[in-house]
């Protein structure tokens, strides 16, 4: 890949590589959860998945704008 990323996605190779699942396997598991507000997602990654608070939001804010632009 050339491009380079930028946004919350430019912190999709540092995911993948510090908790070892691809990016599709967060966004299904964010879209999966009966949670629908941003922090509250946010919060549960961090809890239940032990993801650090950046990461956390930037799969969260990715994903709802996703699905928003669909």
């Amino acid at each position: 890949m050339t491009d380079t990323l930028k946004g919350p996605a430019s912190y999709f190779p540092s995911i993948e590589k510090k908790y070892g699942r691809p990016i599709a396997e967060w966004k299904e598991l964010i879209r999966s959860s009966p949670l629908v507000k941003h922090m509250e997602l946010v919060a549960w990654l961090k809890t239940e998945h032990g993801l650090g608070h950046g990461h956390a939001n930037a799969l969260v804010a990715h994903t709802l704008a996703e699905d928003n632009a669909k």
